[in-house]
């Protein structure tokens, strides 16, 4: 499987929009949706796989077995959640190089405490100092074995120290030559703005939450603000949670008798679109020319 980078996707669209895939299912559907790129998120992978919250609880071992599963079932290129590196900055070296293996595109490291990690950049509880965090960026852009693997690094002190501590902790994050800078929990557009037209023509990253304190804003107004990737941390899981916690209350009233359930009116739709990501008519090949002669 040849998979693209994410510096080819970024050139052929900008602003990149990313949906964040939870499982492999997730990224055959975003692919077939026609994205460019996807992502992948501690906060809803660890929930899909796991059935954990995204406070610190997890390590590299487990975050790398989910991001193998997940990348491997499609060809688009994918950034990948790094946290704060799963500690110093050998750990950040030995992240870099076991996600260099598993096909990740991008890495986004953050400098949120991992002591107190919290899911959301405006409940985090503190950020470790300045100097830490560059000293892992430098350790992860000497890592990386080419130029393809983007280094991006990611402030939640917004929420901690104000807005204009975020804006010079990404400045700084870009002068040590990451790739590209994500200030996390920026609480109205002109936020954004400001943070946009700071960092001039490096790219930056937005992140747009359902819910919360933090504007929804669209990928073209945020691509006018100078932004050059947006992705969607939350918007996939809270859909099929919802959908699933919504047909699960009424099977268990239909099984106590208390109401109807009626099968899906759009079944026989939705079973082909499932049949097509997980790649049935692939595999029935296979079994048709493997399949041994009758005698």
């Amino acid at each position: 499987m040849q998979r693209g980078t994410l510096r080819a996707a970024l050139a052929a669209e900008r602003p990149l929009s990313m949906p964040l895939a939870h499982d492999a299912l997730a990224a055959r559907l975003i692919a077939r949706a026609g994205f460019r790129a996807f992502a992948i998120g501690g906060s809803a992978m660890l929930a899909a796989r796991y059935g954990l919250p995204d406070l610190g609880l997890i390590g590299l071992a487990d975050m790398a077995a989910g991001i193998r599963d997940i990348g491997a079932a499609t060809a688009l290129p994918f950034l990948a959640d790094g946290d704060d590196g799963y500690g110093d900055a050998k750990s950040v070296v030995r992240m870099v190089e076991a996600y260099a293996a598993l096909g990740v595109g991008a890495v986004l490291i953050e400098d949120q405490l991992r002591e107190s990690k919290q899911q959301r950049a405006e409940t985090a509880r503190g950020v470790v100092e300045e100097r830490l965090m560059e000293a892992k960026l430098g350790a992860a852009l000497a890592a990386r074995a080419d130029g393809e693997m983007m280094i991006l690094g990611r402030t939640d002190a917004r929420g901690v120290l104000g807005f204009e501590a975020a804006l010079e902790r990404a400045e700084r994050f870009l002068r040590v030559g990451a790739d590209g800078a994500f200030i996390a929990g920026l609480r109205t557009e002109e936020e954004y703005a400001r943070a946009g037209r700071a960092l001039g023509s490096a790219l930056q990253a937005a992140a747009m939450f359902e819910g919360g304190d933090t504007p929804w804003l669209s990928p073209a107004a945020l691509g006018e603000m100078g932004y050059g990737l947006v992705t969607f941390p939350a918007s996939l899981i809270f859909r099929a949670t919802a959908a699933m916690a919504g047909f699960l209350a009424e099977l268990r009233a239909y099984g106590e008798g208390r109401s109807a359930v009626l099968p899906m009116a759009g079944h026989a739709g939705a079973r082909a679109v499932l049949d097509e990501a997980v790649e049935v008519a692939k595999w029935r090949a296979v079994e048709r020319r493997f399949a041994p002669a009758a005698r």
